[in-house]
């Protein structure tokens, strides 16, 4: 057997990890949430929940590729050969693989939006041009298959080119050259923003401490962020941590990953915020935030044009690290089961993503009704596939809780956290009771179905699905 890959640095998994975490969502959903509902009381939330929920599940999570030093899939099968479990858990690396699949399959998509307004600010094109013709230029983009076939496939070949090279010379040179790069260009968005917009604004839409304005909903929501930003449930922390070095800390890597994270939000907030306020406009959320107001925004401020580009390609390579952890879980189990050489497994990988992509694509024209889709669940294609990532993600992130903190014993955790007893037990506690429960409620709250009376039953059901978990593995350990 050959010895594993390992990083050629310990930083590096930590590199990794960021690049993963930071994403789309860093840019445009994270900022308007935060503003939304109550500013700092959403952070502490948010914080909180990162804290109890999100680092614990992270650590676990990068606790079992490290362990098992192989990919998700062939992993969790190791992993529950070795510690005589059900092969039923070995589902947790097939749910990462799938969601990884899938969500690459569509952010390939959406990534390639940022391809074409790069184009457009660095050309000048938008110099100039009126709020509505800026409007319109998103829908034109989104009306014509062709141009977003097309940088759909720049986007993924990137991708694959990246992880293709290998570990070392793919995966982790690309990460030590992009996200220095990426923090150098969100630094100087960021200087531009405080002196062309209005930084004042930005800072009080953000951080004003506002408890009254944050709702159950957003209780929910800063709950759900703390779980997705981390790139939780899809397999891509578990494959990085296969690499990790055994002398790195998972807690204090943990931990830098989850601050890192949130810092760049936050400062990707102010940035962007400034500029939309000091354009007099107001906060929006989502592509609306990205390809409409932030264009129209730049177009008004001096030396917009030449920013805008600058920033659109911040978008491009945060999106281009998250997408080669997408990339990797599944590579690397079609390299450990198959034998294939590397190229050829990520040729396979990102073939079957380009393919499913063209389902993301034509959701926007072609199929923008009328789909089989939209009948039976009121859905476009593109919002189903987002849907099933939805319930893979958080559910992979609760099984994965359960499994360490049920299965993998004392001695194993404490050497492979490299930590005292006292951290143990409350890690142990945390993922196997309280961030379970807390991530069925998120998982719930992607149901639109579960709604009223039925929430609190189903909670239930899921949390006493926990404790019977747990019971089980306990029976088992007694009878070994």
């Amino acid at each position: 057997m050959s010895s594993p890959k390992i990083w050629t640095h310990k930083g590096t998994f930590l590199l990794a990890a960021v690049g993963s975490a930071v994403g789309l969502g860093n840019l445009w959903r994270f900022p308007y949430l935060t503003g939304e509902n109550g500013g700092g009381a959403f952070i502490l939330i948010y914080a909180l929940t990162i804290a109890v929920v999100g680092i614990p599940i992270l650590i676990a999570e990068s606790l079992l590729g490290r362990a098992s030093r192989k990919s998700p899939i062939m992993g969790m099968k190791y992993l529950t050969k070795s510690h005589g479990t059900s092969s039923n858990w070995q589902i947790i690396g097939w749910m990462g693989a799938a969601a990884a699949f899938i969500i690459l399959s569509f952010y390939s998509v959406i990534a390639g939006w940022a391809i074409h307004y790069t184009g457009l600010m660095f050309s000048g094109s938008l110099s100039g041009a009126s709020s509505e013709t800026i409007g319109a230029a998103f829908g034109d983009l989104l009306a014509s298959p062709g141009l977003l076939l097309l940088y759909h496939t720049l986007f993924i070949l990137a991708s694959g080119a990246i992880v293709g090279m290998g570990i070392h010379k793919g995966i982790e040179s690309g990460l030590r050259f992009m996200m220095p790069a990426l923090f150098f260009i969100l630094l100087i968005v960021l200087a531009y923003g405080i002196i062309a917009g209005d930084a004042v604004a930005a800072m009080k839409f953000l951080f004003t401490f506002n408890l009254s304005d944050l709702s159950l909903e957003g209780w929910l929501q800063a709950m759900g962020q703390s779980f997705f930003t981390l790139s939780l449930g899809m397999g891509a922390i578990m494959a990085y941590g296969a690499y990790m070095s055994s002398e790195a800390s998972l807690t204090r890597t943990a931990i830098s990953i989850a601050v890192v994270d949130t810092v760049i939000a936050l400062l990707a907030g102010i940035a962007i915020f400034a500029l939309v306020f000091g354009s007099g406009m107001e906060a929006g959320q989502g592509p609306g935030l990205m390809f409409v107001t932030l264009p129209i925004a730049f177009a008004d401020l001096p030396g917009g044009i030449l920013l805008g580009g600058i920033f659109f390609i911040l978008v491009i390579g945060a999106a281009l690290t998250s997408a080669i952890s997408l990339v990797e879980p599944v590579a690397a189990f079609l390299v450990e089961k198959y034998g294939l050489s590397r190229p050829t497994a990520v040729g396979i990988m990102i073939a079957g993503c380009w393919l499913l992509g063209l389902v993301t694509v034509f959701s926007f024209n072609i199929w923008s009704e009328g789909t089989i889709t939209h009948t039976l669940f009121n859905r476009s294609p593109f919002d189903v596939l987002e849907f099933v990532t939805n319930i893979l993600m958080p559910l992979g992130g609760l099984l994965i809780a359960l499994f360490a903190g049920w299965a993998l014993s004392r001695d194993e955790v404490i050497r492979e956290m490299a930590t005292n007893d006292q951290w143990f037990k409350v890690w142990q506690f945390l993922v196997r009771f309280i961030a379970p429960t807390a991530v069925a409620f998120v998982f719930l709250r992607t149901i639109p179905q579960v709604e009223g009376y039925l929430i609190p039953a189903v909670g239930s059901v899921l949390i006493i699905g926990a404790f019977t978990a747990g019971r089980s593995f306990m029976v088992n350990n007694k009878a070994n």
